[in-house]
């Protein structure tokens, strides 16, 4: 059988094989083309039944060749039997015919032969599993070969229906047919079989299909197979095993490639530039790069994505309605609460908890639900990053050494930013992202997913700190470790003698030098050795202690890792169904952060946990809800604050809108288009409302946003047997984004919830999205061929029209500047991180 690769019934008979290319005799393919030159030829055949196809078949030869009456009834009841199917079972239906194998070889044996073809599907054909695999709207083919005696001469047919009907139970699957071939002939030609495989193989070919469909003439159906000869690549004999089973490719070139070069507009980016947002499939999309071209009138871009996100907006609730997204909010809602507690805390070290983790709780609930709620891009997920902390511990430094009130200053600073935002908004500024290159790109997001590696390794470095490793501990030692030697054959002078040393672990105390007849200190000072050497045992519940909090937060912290990692990559694994792997990759983060939960609850240990605030208040008590914008400083302080906004402003622009560029990438397959300029305008407003209310400042991140969109991903339903899943597009909504910052602002009242799950645990999510987000991106392949000799290269696109010295100048290039924007980034001059970028 074949669907698009070939599969066959192995020796046994008991199973299908796995699918693969078929590899064809090239003798094969020029009887094929004989027997379509000289066979018989019906097409546009108008029938009721398959019965009456047979007989149009057998009457309608040739005259030459005509059959003999007595020839044709033989044929016609020959091809009227009903064939034998191969059925695709489950384990189960397997072990229940294992079991019940007496009653099914009495049932063989009862059964009579050669029964006649159905004229209505069965029932098992109807429930065969195997219908899931068939694409829909796929049609059945059907190729008859074989070996007849009664033959002298091959005969030969291949019919097209004029419409697609039910042939009853000819085929494995209920499906219309159109195509029939059949050859019979005589036992002395042995080709018959690898002709029908070639015909089949012609039947897939996307190509040869349009040929077919489409022929008036045989000359027609000729052409067509001709053109898949022009294709055609000869395996020279010798230089490979003709038994090998060639396994599908990971892709497969598409019929206009194949017979074309490709149209311009769909032409890969050579930059990876995703500013157009191109190839939408859906009416309505606006032309590849409209999002970003200027209109020349003042907000012009803005109603431009105003328009173009409207019809959209009820299809951004109701798409969400499908269990993949609740996955996805669970997911993203404990990231961002981690990201939310990490920056909170560096916030209020930075600026004696005139921020902390409560406003960076609330913060990022207001803002990310206002955002999802009104954005172009509801996919982005707000929250704090690094370079705004950066300003933050500068601009709060600057305050107090001028005697500057933080967070007065601070609002003015906020709303100079909205201001400068909605004039960019205004005078289409957005438009600048299309110059945004592979290399922009690549280097920004590789420094975001370094960054989220390297705090998720620091800070499991530092509870080294909090829980520091006893490296003096040493098992000899336990019975000064508060551990009781017992001597039993003291028992027999002092029955209730007993010796315990209550010191803290080491540095140890010293051996006390005692009388070797004094029963205590003889006790407490032995050593483990030396107590079981003398028939003692340990008693106490520090004998068997081991300092394992560090250790067991670095296995939890390792194993949420590598299970995320695992779980995600299980869909593509040979084991279970095809349901049971999609169902355990889409919700793999949550299945690992349970596990590892699971482990620490079990064990015991006081590992760190993830603390939420439990009360509204904010984190200093010396401030209020609302900042008042005048009184504490002088008044020039509300214009001077403009040159510092100049400067967050850029950072702001180019945070965000490089985020979006990233997640705007054509490969996305995003179908709704995107909105810059709306994007722009919902932060520069949000600006003006968490500066009034000295909540932290938010604008894109990309890491977050990068793992929302990959939970997303839409896959097809059916694939082929040896067909991987075609990559549909993201599961575009608001629902999700949503959801995430409703429990956000709801964290506050699950405190005693959270409060079970593991800090450590919650670094290794962090770790799998750093690590995720980087292996999305082409830097890192040509980072590993700066390692890799050039014949055990990998044979990548640009590798075949590019020199390899010019792609390694070009990494090596983005390395120093990625090396350089990690040095600002970590030194007192990361305020001009933004123009470096």
């Amino acid at each position: 059988r074949w669907i698009k690769f070939e599969e066959k019934v192995e020796d046994g008979g008991e199973r299908w094989s796995a699918p693969h290319v078929p590899a064809l005799p090239l003798h094969s393919l020029f009887q094929l083309r004989t027997c379509l030159q000289q066979g018989m030829m019906l097409l546009d055949l108008d029938a009721a039944s398959f019965k009456e196809i047979i007989d149009k078949a057998l009457s309608g030869h040739p005259e030459d060749t005509e059959l003999q009456p007595a020839l044709r009834e033989r044929l016609a009841a020959l091809l009227l039997l009903q064939p034998r199917h191969q059925p695709t079972k489950s384990l189960l239906q397997l072990l229940a015919e294992l079991a019940l194998s007496p009653c099914r070889e009495k049932a063989k044996g009862r059964s009579e032969p050669g029964a006649q073809l159905s004229k209505t599907p069965p029932e098992e054909q109807l429930r065969n599993r195997f219908r899931k695999k068939v694409p829909p709207g796929a049609e059945a083919a059907h190729v008859a070969v074989g070996e007849v005696e009664f033959l002298e001469k091959p005969f030969t047919a291949f019919i097209r229906l004029r419409h697609g009907m039910s042939l009853g139970s000819l085929a494995e699957v209920a499906l219309p047919s159109r195509f029939l071939f059949i050859l019979l002939g005589p036992p002395k030609v042995k080709a018959y079989h690898n002709v029908g495989r070639a015909m089949a193989t012609l039947l897939m070919d996307e190509i040869f299909q349009r040929a077919a469909w489409q022929a008036e003439h045989r000359d027609d159906l000729i052409t067509g197979m001709e053109t898949f000869l022009d294709e055609l690549i000869v395996l020279p004999p010798g230089k490979w095993d003709p038994s090998a089973r060639i396994p599908p490719p990971s892709s497969l070139p598409s019929p206009c490639r194949r017979t074309a070069v490709d149209p311009p507009e769909q032409q890969p980016h050579g930059n990876g530039d995703m500013a157009a947002a191109g190839d939408r499939a859906s009416p309505g999309h606006p032309r590849s790069g409209e999002e970003l071209e200027r209109t020349g009138r003042l907000f012009g871009g803005l109603l431009r994505d105003i328009r173009r996100k409207a019809p959209w907006y009820g299809s951004d609730f109701s798409d969400a309605l499908h269990p993949q997204c609740v996955s996805a909010v669970l997911y993203i809602y404990l990231a961002t609460v981690t990201n939310a507690i990490t920056f909170g805390g560096m916030l209020g070290d930075a600026t004696a908890n005139m921020q902390g983790v409560l406003e960076s709780f609330l913060g990022t609930a207001f803002a990310g639900f206002i955002f999802c709620l009104f954005s172009g891009q509801p996919l982005t997920i707000l929250s704090s990053t690094g370079p705004v902390l950066v300003f933050e511990r500068l601009l709060f430094s600057f305050s107090q050494d001028h005697s500057l009130d933080y967070l007065e200053f601070r609002l003015w600073i906020g709303l100079w930013v909205a201001f400068f935002g909605v004039v960019l908004v205004a005078t289409e500024a957005s438009h600048l992202v299309r110059h945004f290159t592979r290399f922009t790109e690549e280097g920004f997001c590789a420094l975001i997913s370094l960054i989220f590696i390297y705090d998720s390794l620091k800070k499991m470095l530092s509870l080294a700190d909090t829980f520091p490793i006893n490296w003096q501990y040493r098992l000899d030692n336990v019975t000064s470790y508060s551990c009781t030697c017992n001597l039993w054959w003291r028992r027999l002078f002092n029955p209730i003698l007993t010796c315990l040393t209550t010191s803290h672990l080491p540095p140890l105390p010293s051996m006390q030098s005692a009388h070797p007849y004094s029963p205590c200190s003889q006790a407490g000072g032995l050593s483990r050795t030396q107590c079981l050497d003398q028939g003692g045992h340990l008693l106490g519940t520090s004998c068997q202690y081991v300092p394992d909090v560090t250790l067991m937060s670095f296995l939890l912290f390792g194993g949420t890792f590598l299970s995320c990692a695992a779980l995600k990559r299980f869909r593509s694994s040979r084991y279970f169904p095809a349901g049971v792997r999609k169902l355990v990759s889409d919700f793999a983060i949550i299945l690992a952060i349970l596990t590892s939960c699971a482990v620490d609850a079990t064990l015991g240990l006081e590992t760190p946990k993830l603390l939420v605030p439990s009360e509204l208040k904010p984190t200093n008590p010396a401030r209020g809800w609302i900042i008042i914008p005048f009184g504490a400083n002088p008044w020039w302080v509300c214009l001077v604050s403009a040159v510092p906004a100049v400067l967050v402003t850029i950072l702001i622009f180019m945070d965000q809108q490089i985020t979006a560029v990233i997640l705007n990438r054509r490969e996305y397959k995003l179908q709704k288009g995107a909105g810059f300029h709306l994007d722009l305008l919902c932060v520069s407003l949000l600006m003006v409302v968490t500066s009034v209310t000295g909540l932290p400042w938010y604008v894109s991140a990309t890491v977050i946003s990068l793992a929302h969109m990959e939970s997303l991903r839409k896959e097809s339903e059916t694939s082929a047997p040896g067909e991987h899943p075609e990559f549909l597009g993201i599961r575009e909504q608001r629902l999700t984004g949503l959801a995430v910052f409703v429990l956000m602002g709801v964290s506050v009242f699950m405190a005693p919830m959270l409060k079970h799950i593991p800090m450590p645990v919650l670094y290794g999510v962090f770790l799998h999205m750093g690590v995720a987000a980087l292996n999305s991106i082409q830097l890192l392949d040509r980072v590993r061929l700066l390692l890799i000799p050039a014949k055990h290269q990998p044979d990548l696109p640009y590798l075949r029209h590019v020199p390899l010295r010019r792609v390694h100048l070009f990494t090596v290039i983005q390395l120093l500047c990625l090396a350089l924007l990690w040095v600002i980034k970590s030194t007192t001059a990361a305020i001009v991180f933004p123009v470096m970028v």
